[in-house]
């Protein structure tokens, strides 16, 4: 399966493959916003770093409307690279897959159908008190209703995020659950800020004073984020059914990885699906992440931007945005169900053409 590269536990990863290609699916993807992404320097997921609590938005709104509501553009970055919420619109429609946003606690509410966890945003990490526990507590059980409304209908859930920051709070909370791993987090940005990023990170934790007896969702809501906690409740619920999971994203879900240990969940039929540019990342390392704090079958989109007339799609290649918005784990969906990745990046050189040109 040239299109598809299998990274880590290669066995597992095509078992699963084989088990779920004849299987429903539903994409879910959950929106947030954290205040941590307006610190310069952290996020380049806007073209500034207030516009960036615009961002879950806009990439949902684009997502189901193929335009935005909340700005008037795309999302993108200072440089003008779109949001990978490009790749993820153009296999949500090959795919005609149903597809649910879940708001788990924006800055600015969508402007699209979705639904609404009653959270609220996350306050800057700096502070040790991300959230309050109660919203946590909300956002999490609101999630598990949702879930189990659906669970019976589909086999394959696949789950992205849209936060801007989301590296900067994974790397938090897994530090406060005793995962170290300043030097594997990835970033949007072609050159990650991980000094700023430890910077923060070790004022949070501080400042929250994580203490023995507390539990995963109370250091959560210390030093992580809203959709930390919703995905984490939604996977919970996804594996205790025996139903599949993609986790479609970078190292971000490496926090949903330790969340679900923190539970004792069973670390079974999860996958987490990512593309190239996360593992050819050399200022992070996924892989050794996750078999470090419980070892996940991971795999990659080998889709490539090498040879795009668009300078915005060819900065990909040059380690920008990287992933994002679920593009990984749907791109990598979209191959098992027999897309090639020729056909998709055809056809978001005309969604990129539509939307700029």
């Amino acid at each position: 399966m040239k299109d598809i590269i299998i990274a880590n536990l290669y066995e597992k990863a095509k078992k699963f493959i084989e088990e779920i290609k004849n299987k429903s699916a539903a994409f879910l993807i959950i929106s947030a916003s954290t205040l941590t992404s307006t610190i310069k320097g952290i996020s380049i997921a806007g073209e500034n770093p207030e516009l960036t609590l615009y961002t879950p938005a806009a990439d949902v709104e684009y997502l189901l409307l193929g335009k935005c509501l909340s700005i008037n553009t795309i999302p993108k970055t200072p440089e003008g690279i779109p949001t990978p919420a490009i790749i993820t619109r153009v296999c949500k429609k090959i795919l005609n897959i149903p597809c649910f946003v879940i708001n788990a606690g924006c800055y600015i509410k969508p402007k699209v159908s979705n639904l609404d966890l009653d959270g609220k945003y996350g306050e800057n990490i700096r502070k040790g008190n991300a959230l309050d526990l109660n919203i946590s507590k909300r956002i999490y059980e609101n999630a598990k209703i949702f879930i189990k409304e659906i669970l019976d209908v589909f086999d394959v859930f696949i789950i992205g995020e849209t936060i801007p920051g989301g590296t900067t709070t994974t790397m938090a909370f897994l530090a406060a659950l005793g995962y170290e791993h300043y030097d594997k987090v990835s970033s949007a940005n072609r050159e990650n800020p991980k000094e700023l990023k430890i910077k923060i990170v070790n004022e949070a934790l501080k400042n929250a004073n994580i203490h023995e007896g507390m539990d995963v969702l109370e250091i959560a809501s210390k030093v992580s984020d809203p959709f930390i906690i919703a995905a984490s409740s939604i996977s919970e619920e996804i594996v205790r059914k025996n139903k599949y999971l993609i986790l479609a994203g970078g190292t971000q879900m490496a926090s949903i990885i330790a969340f679900l240990k923190e539970l004792k969940v069973p670390n079974r039929n999860i996958i987490i699906g990512t593309t190239r540019w996360i593992l050819e990342d050399n200022s992070s390392d996924i892989i050794s992440m996750i078999n470090e704090i419980n070892p996940t079958p991971i795999i990659a989109s080998n889709i490539s931007f090498k040879n795009s007339k668009h300078l915005g799609l060819r900065k990909y290649e040059e380690g920008y945005v990287k992933e994002g918005v679920g593009a990984g784990g749907i791109s990598c969906y979209s191959y098992i169900k027999g897309i090639s990745f020729e056909k998709i990046e055809e056809e978001v050189e005309k969604e990129y053409e539509r939307i700029f040109l």
